[in-house]
């Protein structure tokens, strides 16, 4: 199986396992500027070079011997599941992606079909009911975790540990695991930790925002598109996910983390 989703700087100074919806843009990016002292024309996820990625054939060796020999840093980032859930909603549901179509063609007819969701019109602009359709969308993600029907769950909603863990079932070990809520000293700490070509201030680094204006901006706060029914939905999909990484779910308004990672425990709990 190898390392999917696992980026690292040409250098192999550090090992990044992306997790989607957690900054993996603003990541990427820093890695690539560490490595060329600019960052990638375009969005980083269609980098065919400068970085090694898992995608790429070449790339499977380089990356396979560094995290077997764990001669590279290897990190990830993780990021409140609440929040995580509603930022894929309002992207990859109601947004226009980047190509000026729909995320992934008929999947958005179908929940509009099949789950009564509204997306704000064909562009996304229109007012429509968000707290009601993302509650639909909601029992669609569930609905694809646990049963994996009407289809196989989507990478930006399937649980932060099932990405985790693959890296560590097929031989990684991390070094770090920070939180996006807390970027800026969690990729600090990474930068503290290897040597790079090119030096970064984080300060400097512009935001990299892949689904920005993509859709209809968010109308509520956090809090008022979990009722009771949906705040137990995000406990059935993420409840490894709040476990692991100390996110509060007793109240999806606390966006921050309510303890520190413990990375023996990621590592046991996740490395069957």
């Amino acid at each position: 199986m190898g390392f999917p989703g696992t980026w690292m700087t040409e250098s192999e100074s550090m090992v990044y396992r992306v997790v989607p919806k957690c900054a993996c843009s603003t990541i990427g990016q820093i890695m690539f500027y560490s490595d060329h002292g600019n960052y990638f024309d375009g969005d980083v996820h269609d980098a065919t070079g400068g970085l090694h990625k898992w995608a790429l054939e070449e790339s499977h060796d380089p990356i396979s011997r560094a995290v077997k020999e764990h001669s590279s840093f290897a990190f990830t980032c993780v990021r409140n599941p609440y929040t995580r859930i509603l930022s894929s909603f309002f992207d990859k549901i109601c947004g226009i992606q980047r190509n000026g179509k729909r995320y992934r063609g008929k999947l958005v007819p179908l929940l509009i079909q099949k789950y009564g969701i509204e997306v704000g019109g064909d562009d996304g602009k229109e007012e429509f009911d968000q707290v009601q359709s993302f509650r639909r969308f909601l029992l669609f993600a569930r609905d694809t975790i646990r049963w994996r029907r009407p289809m196989e769950p989507d990478i930006h909603w399937s649980a932060m540990s099932g990405h985790i863990s693959t890296f560590i079932v097929n031989g990684g070990r991390y070094d770090h695991i920070f939180f996006t809520e807390t970027f800026k000293d969690g990729m600090q700490k990474v930068l503290d930790s290897v040597e790079t070509r090119y030096p970064v201030k984080l300060d400097e680094v512009p935001r990299f925002n892949e689904s920005e204006g993509h859709g209809p901006k968010r109308a509520h706060p956090v809090e008022a598109y979990f009722d009771d029914i949906s705040m137990h939905l995000v406990y059935e999909i993420y409840k490894r996910d709040f476990d692991l990484f100390k996110y509060d779910f007793e109240n999806p308004g606390n966006k921050l983390p309510v303890g520190e990672i413990d990375l023996d425990e990621v590592h046991a709990k996740l490395g069957d």
